[in-house]
């Protein structure tokens, strides 16, 4: 099982980035997939993760209507798109799988897979 996350850079506020988390060693078509953050300083947070058994996705209060999760099966890819960004949403963010159960999908001990993390940086 890997994770392999990207696009992340530099956003001015009120940008946008689309992070991608490909996956690799296995179909995502079965799996829950999250995407976390972790700002210097501060604890990793759940930002969002998608059901692909039903499809079902859940975000943090902090993104709800501007970042959606997507899967496109095809590529074995979970996409984030993150649409008016904050400074305060700079971190690195990072996907994983391997949800345990049992807890909140957003919550980051519930999961065993994790990707590398990609660098989001929000400023003027």
């Amino acid at each position: 099982v890997q994770l392999q996350a990207s696009g992340g850079g530099l956003v001015q506020p009120g940008g946008s980035l689309r992070l991608s988390c490909a996956a690799s060693g296995f179909t995502l078509d079965a799996y829950v997939i999250a995407w976390f953050r972790q700002a210097p300083g501060s604890e990793r947070e759940g930002v969002s993760c998608i059901s692909n058994y039903d499809g079902s996705t859940y975000y943090a209060d902090s993104v709800k209507g501007r970042f959606t999760i997507s899967t496109d099966n095809a590529a074995n890819t979970v996409y984030l798109q993150m649409n008016s960004l904050k400074p305060e949403d700079t971190a690195v963010y990072y996907c994983a799988t391997g949800y345990q159960g049992g807890g909140s999908y957003l919550d980051f001990s519930e999961y065993d897979y994790w990707g590398q993390g990609t660098l989001v940086t929000v400023s003027s």
